[in-house]
């Protein structure tokens, strides 16, 4: 991975985003600059392996990435997709200082602002904006990890994928097909008759 100081961070989806959605100010990113660094990530490269510790949040400027278990036979389990504008972390790992169980790796040739700890820390103090911000993105972050955990539990194989359709509409034509199978606890053969199912079910409309 290489810094990418190309970037104006000004004109940036990091920028935009923490603006809109976090109120942040012109001023108050300044003063968060130490925190966070814009970083170019080739594609299949990792920024987090199993047993590492994570440092940092990871923000998607550009491009895509994958959170992944592997089992004792070296089967890849799918945990998240991270598309632009999105956030991933281990987080037990990052604020509990273990070693993570996931590796964090670019599917795509992606451009990355890595967030340290402190810039959330940080921007709690500076903006009472941000920290009700942030405090509504744990929550949300803890629903859809409960919403996930329901869908492998209790979901046939075709609401899983209709509400991976939901999560990432714009993702279907960018990864393989065993990827999203992997994310959804089901075989590609299982994927290929679910999908079948609802062409043919659209078709009849």
């Amino acid at each position: 991975m290489k810094s990418n100081p190309s970037i104006a961070y000004a004109e940036s989806n990091f920028y935009k985003y923490y603006v809109e959605k976090g109120g942040l100010s012109d001023e108050q990113f300044k003063q968060l600059e130490p925190y966070f660094e814009f970083k170019e990530v080739p594609h299949n490269s990792y920024i987090l392996r199993q047993g590492e510790i994570c440092h940092h949040t990871f923000f998607v400027e550009s491009g895509l990435l994958q959170a992944f278990t592997l089992d004792e036979k070296g089967g890849e389990h799918i945990i998240q997709f991270a598309p632009e504008n999105w956030i991933i972390a281990d987080r037990s790992s990052l604020y509990f200082n273990e070693p993570s169980d996931y590796f964090i790796k670019a599917i795509e040739p992606t451009i990355v602002v890595y967030l340290k700890k402190e810039f959330a820390e940080e921007a709690t103090k500076i903006s009472t904006s941000f920290a009700c911000f942030n405090d509504t993105s744990l929550q949300r972050n803890i629903y859809f990890q409960q919403k996930r955990i329901h869908s492998l539990l209790a979901m046939t194989a075709k609401e899983r994928y209709l509400s991976f359709m939901e999560m990432y509409p714009n993702l279907i034509l960018r990864v393989p097909q065993w990827m999203i199978a992997s994310y959804l606890g089901i075989t590609p053969e299982s994927l290929s008759r679910v999908r079948k199912e609802i062409v043919s079910e659209r078709q009849k409309k």
